[in-house]
């Protein structure tokens, strides 16, 4: 008797695994992709504290940062830019955990934070060039890893 009788199983062997190999594969929920997970809710956690820090500093010492040289579009006050980065940096830091506690909210709103914290940190480069660009790759990184998980992993 074949292990197939009684499971309703009546079509050839070849022709089921066809039929799979036509469909999309699902998207990734174990292995490198829950790391890649796990990580990114580490680095919008971090990136959220440091990014907190970094508008403190900003709206308390403003001697801090570089001073741009030339007409710059984007030239704020370096308190305006602490005050912009304090505000992501709390949001950022908010998302990161809810990411590692596995909310379902936290992977879009970490995609949409990280977005948006790679343009902050953009329009930011010629105050800290090395900061921003190390910033802009975490971003990129963190965008990648939410955008391949289908639901992140929880910490528990």
């Amino acid at each position: 008797m074949s292990d197939t009788a009684g499971h309703g199983h009546d079509q050839a062997p070849g022709h089921a695994r066809a039929h799979h190999e036509s469909q999309p594969p699902p998207p990734a929920t174990g292995g490198w992709a829950s790391a890649g997970a796990m990580l990114a809710g580490v680095l919008l956690l971090v990136e959220g504290v440091l990014g907190t820090l970094q508008g403190i500093v900003g709206i308390v010492e403003d001697d801090v940062y570089g001073r741009i040289i030339g007409d710059y579009v984007f030239e704020f006050t370096v308190m305006t830019w602490g005050w912009i980065h304090l505000a992501l940096g709390l949001l950022l830091a908010a998302v990161g955990w809810g990411v590692l506690r596995g909310a379902s909210w936290a992977k879009v709103t970490g995609v949409a934070l990280a977005a948006l914290a790679v343009i902050a940190n953009f329009v930011w480069l010629p105050y800290q060039p090395v900061w921003g660009f190390i910033s802009i790759a975490i971003g990129v990184f963190v965008i990648w890893a939410l955008a391949g998980v289908d639901t992140p992993p929880a910490l528990h």
